[in-house]
């Protein structure tokens, strides 16, 4: 069947006689779907009438391999372990005495439903302690850098900024990163976690708020802090506590581990024994609060609340906000003055249980307590309608950064608290939907902003692509545009990979990764393509880069004369052995084709029949690429007859009082070519 990945799975082991099929049978029946095996026939006829007896024999089935009670459209099933349909899928499912995995003859049907039977909400798995080594344990597995974490790792510390920084740091080193923290909404957390759970990203980092109700596909947990600040001063935590987080650790029946980041020394051997063998100190005290106010006035509200415990165990608890909030709103001469009988002290009272939910007790919430009381004191005991609106209207906007987005979450919580009190609002129902569409714009919105800061979605897939031995698909487009499973990594430049100009760092390492492992089929496939490509498919820039395909594939050298300068590929990572060799002959053989192309005199000129002081002549001017001061060969001009004046005038050649020149390089495409040449040899 199929399972959600968050489904839970539970082991309850223990002796016998203790309560587990009870358990079991009030978990199945708290959901709508459910299905139990037992070992037994005689135990699930029992268990079946159990059941019928509190839901009826319409929603109860038995299947046993003797017995079959199967009404229409049962919600429950009641079966032997061997005969459970599990081709049906249930939102509970449980298996008795599982411990039975060990036994030589039925072992194997155990076994395979302790692997593969799962409701898809909640699993549960009933036996004796004997099978317990066989479920996942947490190992602790000691420091690790915060960049050589292995995947599906979640990070944890406990103030923001240094969530925010272990997330700036994964998401340049790894790729990208969820986030959790406390001060998100709902919402916004559970699209985080999805992200994650998804596969999308392989890291998450959190606050303690992963300890609580969040069920992850996690294989490792990282303490990168183990203090923290309670509200008065920074603390460690209990061994307790870290198990509660560590304890996220462990899909399934995979083992766990947790650790700390490298930057955190290693924790105590005795808090490690501990949290592996979940043995901690039995608690020696409990917090109070006294349950019996007194809401004569506000100041005897007050000294109720500060009544001390006197049964031993009981310790008092530190002021909550709701105290403080009391005793801040009891300062104003207004409040205190009409809060004067019991009903007005309790609904003060009920007013300062409004929750802040930027847990900070900021002077904002204690003004806005103030205000609704006010209005709720003062009038006919309904918060004005143009008052709230006006309210939540200005947190329905989505635009700011993240703190600011948290912020408006936070307050709209708020909003969302005070909606659900019907006798403080006119049409109560209207102002909770109204909030809950604000809180879920906001929501999507911290959430896209998280992601745009902390992920980088090319990044993170191809890491994952990379990890695998899975072929990678890859593009090159025709002028060179590289794309690996659809996302953009650079260009081919010639042969030349160039990585997206955005890259830098770990990033730009990966792409490089990624382009060997798809590019070198493809530089095959340029190369040969090149080396039948035609003198028309080829350009020579003015700084002697030969291009091809829109991009440069070599370059002229100097050579040993003017006239016979190489031709190189550009240095590639990925051209190699014979293919290099075969690509330099036909730059080669194409450079030598541009130069007779454009210097079509030089080279005619050196091959024509010529007496001797005309050739002499001729080859001066070649060496010069077509021009010669007059004065330098005004001793050989003046020995020339007329038939080899007329010989040299054929071939452009012309004498004249400043120069000797070959008049048809005069011409800009042979002009911009000699200034190549000139700069090869100087250069």
């Amino acid at each position: 069947m199929g399972v959600s990945s968050r489904a839970r799975v539970l082991a309850v082991l223990g002796p016998t006689n203790t309560g587990k099929t009870h358990l079991a049978i009030e978990r199945m029946l708290g959901h709508s779907t459910g299905m139990i095996g037992f070992p037994l026939r005689l135990l699930a006829r029992e268990n079946y009438d159990r059941v019928v007896a509190l839901k009826g024999a319409r929603s109860v089935a038995l299947i046993t391999g003797e017995e079959k009670i199967i009404p229409p459209n049962p919600a429950y099933f009641v079966c032997t372990v061997e005969s459970m349909p599990l081709d049906r899928p249930v939102d509970f499912l449980a298996v008795d005495e599982i411990q039975l995995c060990g036994d030589a003859e039925r072992g194997h049907v155990f076994t395979d439903r302790l692997l593969h039977a799962r409701g898809l909400g909640e699993t549960m798995l009933l036996g004796a302690d004997t099978i317990r080594p066989l479920f996942s344990t947490l190992r602790y597995v000691g420091p690790k850098k915060v960049t050589r974490l292995p995947p599906r790792s979640a990070v944890v510390a406990f103030a923001i900024a240094d969530v925010f920084a272990l997330a700036e740091l994964i998401r340049r080193q790894r790729g990208g990163t969820a986030i959790v923290l406390g001060a998100l909404s709902p919402g916004a957390r559970n699209a985080q976690v999805g992200l994650f759970q998804s596969g999308e990203v392989d890291y998450l980092v959190a606050t303690d708020a992963i300890g609580m109700g969040l069920n992850m596909d996690l294989d490792h947990v990282a303490f990168a802090r183990v203090v923290k600040f309670d509200g008065q001063a920074p603390r460690r935590l209990a061994p307790s506590e870290i198990a509660q987080i560590a304890g996220r650790a462990g899909r399934h029946m995979s083992d766990g581990t947790f650790g700390t980041t490298a930057e955190l020394e290693s924790l105590d051997p005795e808090i490690v024994e501990a949290v592996e063998t979940h043995r901690f100190d039995p608690l020696d005290r409990v917090f109070w609060r006294n349950p019996k106010l007194d809401f004569r006035s506000p100041r005897q509200l007050l000294a109720s609340l500060e009544a001390r415990p006197v049964m031993r165990g009981l310790t008092m608890a530190r002021e909550a906000d709701d105290h403080q909030t009391l005793r801040a709103l009891s300062r104003h001469a207004d409040i205190a003055s009409s809060a004067s009988n019991p009903a007005m002290v309790r609904l003060l009272w009920e007013v300062c249980q409004i929750p802040d939910f930027r847990k900070v007790m900021s002077e904002t919430h204690a003004r806005l307590l103030a205000q609704i009381y006010r209005h709720l004191a003062g009038g006919p005991e309904r918060l004005p309608t143009d008052w709230v609106a006006d309210q939540m209207g200005r947190l329905d906007r989505d635009d700011g950064d993240i703190d600011s987005l948290m912020t408006r979450i936070a307050h709209i919580r708020t909003w969302t608290y005070i909606a659900n009190r019907p006798e403080w609002l006119a049409d109560s129902a209207h102002w909770q939907e109204r909030a809950r569409a604000i809180e879920d714009r906001l929501s999507d919105a911290l959430h896209d902003r998280i992601t745009q800061r902390f992920v980088d979605r090319r990044s993170a897939f191809l890491m994952r692509r990379l990890a695998s031995t899975a072929e990678l698909l890859a593009s090159v487009s025709r002028d060179g545009e590289v794309k690996v499973e659809g996302h953009f990594v650079g260009r081919l430049d010639g042969f030349c990979f160039v990585p997206d100009s955005g890259s830098s760092g770990a990033e730009r390492r990966m792409l490089l990764a990624a382009a060997n492992r798809v590019l070198r089929g493809e530089i095959a496939q340029r190369a040969r393509a090149l080396i039948q490509a035609g003198d028309d498919e080829f350009t020579l820039a003015p700084d002697g880069a030969v291009q091809w395909r829109g991009g440069a594939v070599g370059r002229l050298v100097a050579g040993d004369t003017l006239l016979a300068p190489r031709a190189e590929p550009l240095p590639g990572d990925f051209l190699e052995g014979h293919l290099r060799e075969s690509v330099r002959q036909r730059l080669a053989a194409f450079a030598a084709a541009a130069l007779e192309r454009d210097l079509p005199a030089l080279f005619k000129s050196r091959q024509a029949e010529l007496s001797p002081p005309a050739r002499g002549l001729v080859f001066q001017l070649t060496e010069a690429l077509g021009t010669l001061p007059a004065r330098e060969v005004a001793p050989l001009c003046a020995g020339l007859t007329g038939p080899e004046r007329k010989a040299l005038a054929r071939l452009g050649v012309r004498l004249g009082t400043e120069s000797v020149y070959v008049e048809p390089l005069l011409k800009p495409a042979a002009a911009r070519l000699k200034a190549l040449l000139w700069a090869l040899r100087s250069g």
